[in-house]
């Protein structure tokens, strides 16, 4: 358990002076108030004619426009050319059926790890720069299908090596929107930062190690880490494929389940996910129970909680929530004790980074302008903090790629 942290010292010689804060953009010419709002409020508006999807797409982009770089949150990498024509299409499709998809017109922050047919995947790093994929990553096509639309990429750590900062060469630092001075956590942390902010209504990233939750409760959203294969991997910039996995960034229970319900299912180009098939319930929804922690064993796993690094407030927090979550009707099983856990992690992180991205550049790389980390180590196109993990994946395997 990591405290909420305070920028490092050499973040913070990055840093601007001075933090501009832009004019409030102008509002939409409807009522209805997109931040904060879930993917129920947004369709029951679209449903009585409140606003339309063209409309919504409006609406992000300028607040996009006045606040990201304005106040340096500096959470969206690039937005979608394309949005405002998927809306009118969407718009349309509405008129001549009066029938919603499931995430229909639901504007979705991408992080920049995820190929997105026609619009730049970098993985944080300078030297993917304009690269374009021609397809989409499956998990983005399923947004798609889903009636989603891809708003905006989003600023990550640079190929994902950071559980702490948001920290890129291709579009810098990104901060927490509760805190300018504090950190969204890593390596989802512009998809977090951008949907705490109401950028985009909700998001996707992906979690090797912490990459989805620590962004989540940095920045007071509901993030899911789905067991490795119920979504496809296919598509997406790898850090250690062996635990590699995508997910929902949202700000609501409800909404995190609706968006995993459009993720979730079997890729035959990521056969991993065959495991999923016939386990995968008609909805996540159906377990919205406001009850749902009566009978709960929720664990308490002490040597994290109690550990000497983290900060005595968010202790506090986390003893105050395990009193709340007990007085829910959750069991509460304090302490949960895990046997010879340090045996059984040893070595956790140690994949073939190299490996797996040098065999991601093969398939689905074409167009970009190198094709194996090696040669990217040689173009210095990256910041000096991932130096280390980058020329460490190039040695020989039986040396562990140092995490983090």
């Amino acid at each position: 358990m990591t405290k909420v942290q305070k920028c490092p010292l050499w973040l913070a010689l990055l840093l601007l002076s001075s933090i501009t804060f832009a004019q409030k953009p102008k509002a939409l010419p409807v009522k209805f108030e997109l931040t904060e709002t879930t993917i129920a409020a947004t369709h029951e508006a679209i449903r009585s004619h409140k606003v339309t999807c063209r409309q919504l797409v409006e609406g992000y982009l300028q607040r996009i426009s006045a606040y990201d770089q304005s106040t340096h949150l500096n959470s969206i990498v690039l937005t979608n050319p394309e949005a405002l024509a998927d809306a009118d299409r969407l718009d349309n499709e509405f008129k001549r059926t009066h029938e919603l998809h499931s995430l229909h017109c639901i504007a979705v922050i991408v992080k920049d790890n995820y190929d997105t047919k026609g619009l730049q995947t970098t993985g944080g790093s300078l030297a993917m720069k304009g690269f374009q994929p021609s397809e989409d990553a499956f998990m983005v096509k399923k947004l798609r299908d889903a009636g989603a639309i891809v708003l905006a990429k989003s600023n990550m750590a640079e190929w994902a090596f950071s559980p702490y900062v948001t920290v890129s060469s291709i579009a810098g630092i990104t901060r927490n929107p509760y805190d300018l001075e504090r950190v969204p956590a890593g390596s989802s942390g512009g998809t977090a930062a951008a949907v705490a902010a109401s950028l985009g209504e909700v998001g996707i990233g992906t979690d090797t190690g912490n990459s989805i939750r620590g962004p989540s409760s940095h920045n007071a959203l509901v993030g899911i880490r789905p067991t490795i294969g119920l979504t496809s991997r296919d598509g997406i910039i790898p850090l250690f494929l062996g635990a590699d996995v995508g997910g929902p960034l949202a700000r609501s229970v409800a909404d995190a389940a609706t968006l995993l319900d459009a993720l979730a299912g079997y890729d035959p180009a990521d056969p991993i996910t065959k495991a999923s098939e016939g386990k995968i319930p008609k909805s996540y929804t159906a377990f919205l129970k406001k009850d749902g922690l009566k009978g709960a064993r929720i664990g308490v796993y002490r040597p994290y909680v109690d550990a000497a690094t983290g900060d005595p407030q968010i202790k506090a927090l986390v003893e105050k929530a395990i009193q709340d979550l007990k007085a829910q009707g959750a069991e509460i099983v304090d302490p949960f004790v895990i046997p010879d856990f340090d045996k059984i992690t040893q070595g956790i992180f140690c994949g073939d980074f190299q490996a797996d991205v040098n065999a991601y550049l093969t398939a689905h790389g074409k167009g970009a302008a190198y094709g194996n980390i090696a040669d990217i180590v040689k173009s210095g196109l990256y910041l000096p903090y991932i130096d280390g993990r980058l020329k460490a994946a190039l040695e020989p395997k039986e040396k562990p790629v140092p995490w983090p």
